[in-house]
């Protein structure tokens, strides 16, 4: 007999409303999300009348998720962006410098006088003045060898020494190359990221393509020169002891020194030692301020290590010039009054407010380990996204009207039965999205329209099975309960491999090709549940009331 009990019958209704109820708000999307805006705002700067009456156009109680617009529907920017890991190569060959020469000089006995000489970007080379106490130095070198931590560099060393002659050169082995371009690229990720954080757009995709490729859509942004700006300064902040000051056609600056240009006056040029004493990667906050004179400036604070760098050296350097370098220019170089402890400080210049809080920002996400070079860049406008919005609800109502009628007039009452399941099929597939926070864009929009096409093909199944239980004449009853039970398999047969396909896809997949799996997916979901138990409870529920000695299908 047909039966199903009350529990699962509460069960299969709740969750159906469930859906509509998470779906709602996508019915009133510039409405919610205006209040969502505004609550966000009242978090962040406080609550003010204006703020409290926009948010109150969309009740509290109500669920306030709402399903997020890709680039394609939202319009914003699209770059992909090169990481120039050979950078880092450079800047840790010279950080190696002051180690080196540390661990050297106490061997002069047997090296004699060591000397840096001119190196390529990825080498350091020193000069030994005692080329029979090569070998020694070479030891020395090695010793600043450690091993690397990544499953491709088991049992290897990031650095390697060698001798020409008398020049000791210590470079980074290949394991280590490979290990440097792989965080490299992790760091620069996860730095844009924080970066389009502050931002506080919605829903951004910012993934790894290929070994050293960034792809970067955030929707709702102005364009893709907007984005540049934000992503592309490196906000590299570094302190430096200053050797001396002078014109722009200075002389050569020396081995293990720079020449800075002043950010203030471009023809003056400071000459800095390369080595920095403290970078901003000690840091740990920044935020826009105003100095004594009630210009914009940023505060900063280092960790505990940087902070004990940066007192140490003003403690022993008071009186002495000490740079503070961003991005190759010097911001400002003040003398070193007394002894700064805590690793608290105040970069000052001719700032902006907005120049003093974009600082801050970058600082706080923090530097850039290497150069961005974009490879490819494109602004989309929120017309065009209007466009694409506008065309998949024409594709996705057409095909929903063509599935009511082809049902309606296939099954008669049983496809009325089908279609109110597929009405409820798509308020759970928005359900569901918003409850995620998936994003929708327009492959998606494919996929939902993909989902309403095999919704049916379930209740298909389940009716056809039922029309040939009929002609064995086996009663109304026992014709529906039969055609649910041989068609189960069928079904499950073929919703799991499609499952699995769209399992594939979203996990080798990238952008587009993961907005159709999720959708795909989901609806594949959706829609085995609104046909094994929706539709059943439907039919049962009419079959209790009205008893049928024969019914039409």
């Amino acid at each position: 007999m047909l039966q199903i009990s009350l529990w699962k019958r509460c069960l299969i209704w709740l969750t159906c409303l469930t859906g509509l109820v998470f779906a709602s708000p996508n019915a009133f999307y510039s409405r919610v999300e205006t209040a969502n805006d505004a609550r966000s705002a009242i978090e962040l700067y406080g609550e003010t009348d204006e703020l409290s009456a926009t948010a109150n156009t969309w009740p509290n109680w109500l669920p306030t998720r709402l399903v997020n617009l890709g680039l394609d529907l939202r319009g914003g920017a699209h770059i992909l962006a090169e990481v120039q890991v050979e950078d880092v190569y450079e800047t840790r060959m010279q950080g190696l410098w002051p180690s080196l020469r540390d661990r050297l000089r106490p061997e002069r006995g047997t090296i004699g006088t060591i000397r840096l000489q001119p190196s390529p970007p990825d080498e350091l080379r020193v000069l030994i003045g005692n080329q029979e106490g090569m070998p020694r130095a070479l030891e020395v070198a090695q010793s600043l060898a450690r091993p690397i931590q990544t499953l491709s560099g088991i049992g290897a060393e990031d650095l390697e020494a060698r001798a020409d002659d008398d020049i000791l050169i210590v470079t980074m082995t290949e394991e280590e190359r490979q290990a440097s371009d792989d965080r490299t690229v992790r760091q620069a990720l996860e730095i844009i990221r924080r970066r389009i954080d502050e931002l506080g757009t919605r829903e951004p995709t910012i993934q790894r393509q290929g070994s050293q490729r960034i792809l970067i859509q955030v929707p709702g942004i102005g364009s893709a020169s907007e984005l540049k700006e934000i992503i592309g300064t490196t906000a590299q902040l570094t302190f430096h002891p200053v050797v001396g000051q002078g014109a722009a056609d200075a002389s050569p600056p020396g081995v293990g020194n720079r020449l800075f240009p002043s950010i203030e006056d471009p023809t003056v040029v400071y000459t800095l030692e390369a080595a920095a004493v403290v970078t901003g990667e000690e840091l740990v906050d920044a935020q826009p301020s105003f100095d004594q004179n009630g210009r914009p400036a940023v505060n900063f604070r280092f960790n505990p290590s940087g902070a004990r760098k940066f007192g140490d050296y003003t403690a022993e350097n008071v009186g002495n010039p000490f740079a503070i370098v961003l991005d190759d220019e010097v911001i400002s170089a003040p003398v070193i009054q007394s002894h700064i402890p805590g690793g608290a400080g105040i970069i000052t210049g001719n700032f902006t407010i907005e120049e003093s809080t974009n600082l801050a920002v970058l600082l706080r996400a923090g530097a850039l380990p290497a150069g961005l070079e974009f490879l490819e860049e494109r602004t989309i406008g929120p017309e065009l996204g209007q466009d694409s919005i506008d065309a998949g609800q024409i594709a996705t109502s057409a095909a929903f009207v063509a599935v009511l009628i082809f049902m309606g007039l296939s099954y008669g009452l049983f496809g009325l039965f089908a279609n109110i399941a597929l009405v409820l099929n798509l308020a759970l597939i928005f359900g569901m999205l918003s409850i995620v926070g998936a994003t929708l864009t327009l492959p998606g929009i494919a996929g939902i329209v993909l989902t309403v096409g095999m919704a049916v093909d379930a209740n298909v199944l389940v009716f056809e099975r039922i029309r040939e239980e009929l002609k064995s004449a086996k009663g109304p009853a026992r014709a529906i309960e039969l055609g649910y039970e041989k068609a189960l398999s069928a079904i499950l047969d073929a919703n799991i491999t499609t499952f699995i396909t769209a399992v594939i896809l979203y996990a080798m997949g990238s952008g587009p090709v993961r907005g159709f799996a999720i959708t795909l997916g989901l609806g594949i979901l959706t829609s085995v549940f609104t046909a094994i138990f929706v539709t059943r409870v439907m039919i049962i529920v009419w079959f209790e009331r009205r008893r049928p000695k024969q019914i039409e299908v």
